[in-house]
């Protein structure tokens, strides 16, 4: 098989930081390559059906374990700005997820290249998220620690379902994916790209001097994923998550699954609360930003119904209009 054409479509697939680790792993290295394998086998169905490829990518269980090392070793050891941690959660993620579609690709003698993109993506420093810090991040800490925190280092900390209590940073929305224009022209010619591990670095650009600078915050990565869909122009959007499908009712008696829906049926479902912040409601924002952003169909699943998703048997649908 030869390297895709330009006229191919394009998919852009965004996975969880959890699709590295499973809830009842340690995150050893073993572990994040044996992941990182099944998912890029599921993955190849896209390939085999002649889409070009876009993975992204979240990082929260790894860059959460990065921010524990700098807790715990910065008596010996620099700590490092948590703009630099998102780029190195990038590069480990983007090399294990690079490893395992190159595997997947050479047993199938599919001659693709497969690329990294340590991606930036500029926010708003006017962003009003920068006012009112809401991303829970790193490891746990007693209240008396963290408020010794909040006054030494000048961190905004809360305590976090009951669990303990966490430094808190803001999530802005991304404006502009700074590498948007290789990453584009690396999938029309054929290749697999993962970029916006994470959400993307956050940058930020100086009011005076016209620079980029890092920032410490974090960008939802499936904010990020649908604004990069929408600057490759990608033809299919879709979300892998741990369900089969969107839910109303989650976890309740009434549950009741989604099969197809429109932005317009979508909007009224948030205003009577279905989709919460802390779980399906960025990934149901994100598919309502694609798509208004012109987006043509996207889908929400989990690896093992993408087969039966792709044929319109399984996951959730999302369209603009009827």
């Amino acid at each position: 098989m030869t390297t895709s054409s330009t006229e191919q479509q394009v998919a852009l697939v965004a996975l969880g930081g959890h699709a590295f680790i499973a809830e009842d792993q340690k995150g050893t290295i073993d572990e994040h390559e044996q992941n990182a394998a099944n998912i890029c086998e599921a993955l190849m169905l896209l390939v085999e059906r002649g889409y070009n490829l876009v993975i992204t990518h979240g990082n929260g269980p790894q860059v959460g374990n990065l921010l524990l090392q700098n807790e715990t070793s910065r008596e010996s050891v620099v700590p490092m700005p948590l703009d630099v941690l998102v780029a190195q959660t990038e590069g480990s993620l983007g090399y294990m997820l690079q490893n395992a579609m190159l595997n997947q690709l050479r047993k199938r003698s599919v001659k693709r290249y497969v690329l990294t993109v340590v991606t930036q993506v500029q926010v708003d420093p006017d962003d009003p998220a920068f006012d009112n810090p809401t991303k829970p991040i790193g490891p746990f800490m007693s209240r008396e620690e963290a408020l010794r925190r909040a006054r030494d280092m000048d961190w905004d900390v809360v305590e976090d379902a009951g669990r303990g209590w966490r430094r808190r940073v803001p999530s802005p929305r991304p404006l502009k994916i700074i590498q948007r224009h290789s990453i584009r022209e690396a999938a029309s010619q054929g290749h697999v790209v993962i970029a916006g591990g994470g959400g993307g670095i956050p940058i930020m650009e100086d009011k005076e001097t016209g620079e980029y600078k890092g920032v410490e915050a974090v960008i939802d990565k499936d904010y990020t994923s649908a604004l990069l869909a929408h600057q490759v122009k990608a033809d299919l959007f879709c979300i892998l998550t741990q369900v089969p499908q969107v839910y109303l009712n989650y976890g309740t008696p009434q549950e009741r699954p989604l099969g197809a829906l429109t932005v317009e049926m979508l909007r009224r479902q948030m205003a009577e609360g279905h989709f919460p912040p802390g779980s399906m409601g960025p990934k149901v924002q994100a598919i309502i930003d694609y798509l208004e952003a012109g987006g043509k169909r996207a889908l929400i699943t989990n690896p093992q119904t993408l087969p039966d998703a792709l044929d319109g048997a399984g996951g959730t649908h999302f369209v603009g209009r009827c």
